[in-house]
């Protein structure tokens, strides 16, 4: 692999696991908001729901840590 290529690669690889764990928190997050709004006991759930996309991102930052320490950067 080219060196030029390597951190493009791992900023893209963070920037699309960053965009999806958005775009599901913000998903969960209305529901969530809607959920609770009518069942104040599911709280301790929807903060669980919440926080199960966060993972996304860290593996996404756990990947683009390995191409960059592999690929010699």
């Amino acid at each position: 692999m080219s060196i030029m290529w390597i951190p493009i690669a791992a900023a893209l690889v963070m920037s699309i696991a960053a965009i999806a764990t958005a775009w599901a928190q913000s998903r969960i997050g209305a529901a969530g908001a809607a959920a609770i709004a009518e069942k104040p006991e599911i709280a301790t759930t929807m903060v669980i729901m919440i926080a199960i996309p966060e993972t996304v991102a860290v593996l996404g930052f756990v990947v683009a840590v390995l191409i960059v320490l592999r690929g010699g950067g």
